[in-house]
């Protein structure tokens, strides 16, 4: 018998075990490769979801609450996915305290006429926020008061109502 590599790869090939002779997890495992896909493209998009819904929640701030906080920059941070300013605040005793507020991304700062240089380290600024619910030193930034009066944000901002929240109007 002559050596021909048709004749070889017809011996190789995988010839299909009868369905009655296939165990029940290789049943499983043989689904068709479309559903496959779709399966790992539902659980890589259920992966991706979750801390973009983590990322975009503001729960932890007190909407309903405002508060004015004067302190001196420790830094101003500009980065993504938002910017911080780090603030050393005097508690009650005097004893200075760091707190941590958080801002718009970079690129919504600039909109609103801010730069990577308007807080620098030392400057005594005003900011009003939304305080943590937790009570821990930080919030969400509202406006700022600069030394030489010049005020960047909304101090007023409040809450939009649920309807209008939704897109419907009255």
């Amino acid at each position: 018998m002559r050596f021909t590599p048709a004749a070889s790869y017809e011996k190789l090939k995988r010839q299909p075990v009868p369905e009655e002779n296939r165990s029940k997890n290789q049943k499983l495992l043989e689904t068709p490769m479309t559903l496959k896909s779709l399966g790992l493209a539902g659980i890589a998009v259920a992966m991706c979801a979750g801390p973009a819904f983590a990322h975009h929640s503001f729960a932890m701030f007190d909407a309903d609450s405002k508060i004015t906080v004067e302190g001196i920059v420790k830094e101003f941070q500009w980065t993504n996915p938002h910017a911080w300013i780090m603030l050393t605040v005097a508690n009650a005793e005097g004893k200075p305290e760091p707190w941590a507020i958080e801002l718009n991304g970079p690129s919504g700062l600039v909109r609103q006429g801010w730069k990577p240089k308007t807080l620098t380290p030392g400057m005594p600024v005003t900011l009003t926020i939304h305080p943590l619910k937790d009570g821990t030193h930080g919030g969400q930034f509202l406006a700022v008061k600069l030394p030489d009066g010049t005020q960047l944000g909304n101090p007023n901002r409040e809450p939009a109502p649920p309807a209008a929240a939704a897109g419907e109007t009255q």
